[in-house]
């Protein structure tokens, strides 16, 4: 178990040189002015493992992630103003570098066996992301209409 934080805390700050460079050469921010962005995003990943092991209720590390950012930019937040001011200065895409890097380098690792389960593994892909967009839409659509905004 403590190994697995070892490879965390090691692989962390290697994604956050990733992002600071993604983000200062796709999108010409500062590595200084990234820096508090990335390193609040980093914090959240950290926080969001140490939950993920920690609550009783088995959820995924990226819902642990994705519930701590919200509370924590949240209104009732008393360090949402500084947690949204900072977090702005990464573009959303900086992060998706890295994320898309891993991806590949996981996928080229396996090109054997992805091949093996043939055409209906690409059509299941495919109804998956779809289902996925469309049902994030939806939501989105009625929580913006919901609360005014459209």
């Amino acid at each position: 178990m403590m190994i697995r934080y070892r490879e965390w805390i090691i692989l962390l700050p290697i994604v956050g040189l990733g992002i600071l460079t993604a983000n200062f050469v796709g999108y010409k921010t500062s590595f200084i002015e990234s820096l508090p962005g990335v390193l609040i995003l980093l914090g959240i990943t950290l926080l969001a493992v140490a939950a993920s092991k920690i609550i009783p209720i088995k959820l995924p590390v990226v819902a642990y992630c994705s519930l701590i950012g919200m509370l924590l930019a949240s209104p009732i937040s008393p360090v949402s103003g500084a947690i949204l001011n900072y977090a702005s200065k990464v573009n959303f895409a900086a992060p998706l570098t890295i994320v898309g890097a891993f991806a590949g380098i996981s996928i080229g690792n396996e090109v054997k066996t992805f091949a093996k389960q043939g055409w209906k593994m690409i059509v299941i892909g495919l109804l998956v992301m779809t289902g996925t967009f469309i049902a994030s839409a939806t939501i989105s659509h009625y929580v913006l209409k919901f609360t005014n905004v459209i």
